[in-house]
């Protein structure tokens, strides 16, 4: 099982995926069994990639072949010397993600072919075992199986193979471990920012819910994301020492909602809940700093306000409206939808990827994002779209009855359903008058 694809976006994933799609495969996994894991790290991806091994697999494009070839021998410039590039992608490089997906691309079908995976105990083995599970984003990557001969047996062949593009895995960050917690030594792993954790549930609890899995899988921010998200807050938090208060929230809340959104698909809570109170201490002491012969209660009443329902709130009154810092743990904790296995942008089903990602090369960004807004539904019969099906945009208001033309006023019907609703708004059309 492989998270990659044929195609691949600006980050560096693959295409029309995320890092939350790699983290759901994962969960996937594991969550019916326990089993072993092969957390590797590539040493310097990007500065060792062979460039012969790289052009091979561009072999049947002549044309790109060359222009990358090129690219890669430019050099780099250090002030003004220009160092020659014989080995790897230059880091920040605009297509560098893209060709370090190249490069490691083939290698879970390889591996399919090399290791076959046993299922029993000691010498009673057998080659039928259960397929390895293999999660690649970018140059991150983990296995999964039941099995650990089986997944040290992986890590030996995967070695080979990244030989073979002049690459080499880090000693010191490639382990093997479990993702249960009673193991011995088995602390579970991090990935993409996230810690998997497995943890075996008490007997009163088994007996209660009634189920067979004696363990509970949980999926949280890594403390070393959160130790780093927290220092950056402090740091933006100094350097405004001296700033208004509306500058500093205007700082803040785009970092704030940027962490909490992308860990916003996992069991985030406590850790929301925990910045936010880390936060408001580095706040009250940046309001006391510029206070120092007031009292608590003054300089809560000038940095604070009161909001009804939501108590009390770093912010401001300008205008009759409030600007407030915002809190992590406003963001809803909402599970992520893994995107359907083999699925790709290019595979022709815009209904899918437009409602999914909110646009498709396939049909215009009005089309995509109305499918995107209604979740893939008609919003007259509240039926999911097919293929087969006809859509149509409709104004909810029509435009002879004042209707502007804009997306808050469009939304998309099937033909027939579009039908409908003109008959209803315009009766003369219909003849029933």
């Amino acid at each position: 099982m492989s998270q990659t694809a044929t195609g691949f976006d600006r980050s560096g994933g693959p295409a029309g995926r995320s890092a939350h799609d790699a983290i759901a495969a994962i969960f996937s996994s594991i969550c019916h069994k326990p089993k072993y894991v092969l957390d590797a790290d590539i040493a310097k991806c990007f500065d060792r990639i062979d460039h012969q091994a790289l052009l091979t697999k561009l072999a049947t494009f002549p044309s790109l072949r060359g222009q990358i070839s090129n690219w890669l021998k430019a050099g780099v410039m250090d002030g003004d010397t220009l160092y020659p590039t014989l080995e790897g992608t230059p880091q920040g490089g605009v297509i560098s993600p893209l060709l370090a997906n190249i490069a490691l691309h083939g290698m879970e079908q390889w591996l399919k072919q090399e290791v076959k995976p046993k299922r029993g105990i000691g010498n009673h083995k057998m080659s039928i075992g259960n397929p390895v599970h293999f999660i690649r984003y970018a140059d991150d990557f983990v296995l999964v199986h039941e099995d650990l001969e089986t997944v040290q047996l992986c890590r030996e062949h995967i070695a080979s193979w990244l030989m073979s593009m002049g690459l080499v895995l880090k000693p010191s960050k490639t382990k093997i471990t479990h993702t249960l917690q009673t193991y011995e030594d088995s602390i579970g792993f991090d990935f993409l920012g996230f810690t998997i954790r497995q943890f075996p549930k008490e007997p009163d609890q088994i007996n209660q819910e009634k189920r067979r899995l004696r363990f509970t899988t949980l999926i949280k921010p890594a403390k070393e994301s959160a130790k780093r998200h927290y220092k950056r807050v402090g740091q933006l938090v100094d350097r405004h020492k001296s700033n208004s208060q509306v500058a500093l929230i205007n700082e803040l809340n785009p970092v704030i909602r940027g962490w909490s959104t992308y860990y916003s698909r996992v069991v985030s809570k406590e850790h929301f809940t925990k910045l936010d109170h880390l936060i408001f201490g580095k706040l009250k002491t940046w309001a006391k700093r510029r206070h120092p012969i007031k009292s608590v209660r003054w300089t809560y009443a000038k940095y604070w306000q009161m909001e009804k329902g939501k108590g009390w709130l770093f912010g401001v009154r300008l205008k009759g409206s409030l600007i407030r810092l915002r809190h992590h743990s406003e963001t809803p904790i909402i599970r992520h939808i893994k995107v359907q296995r083999n699925r790709s942008p290019y595979d022709g089903d815009w209904i899918y990827w437009s409602t999914r990602l909110g646009r498709s090369p396939q049909v215009s960004n009005r089309f995509s994002l109305l499918l995107k807004k209604q979740k893939g539904k008609c919003r007259h019969c509240n039926l999911f779209f097919r293929d087969e099906d006809i859509l149509e945009m409709d104004h909810i208001v029509p435009r002879l009855q004042g209707g502007k033309d804009v997306m808050t006023n469009l939304q998309l019907l099937h033909r027939h359903c579009h039908d409908k609703k003109t008959a209803t708004d315009r009766p003369e059309l219909s003849g029933k008058v």
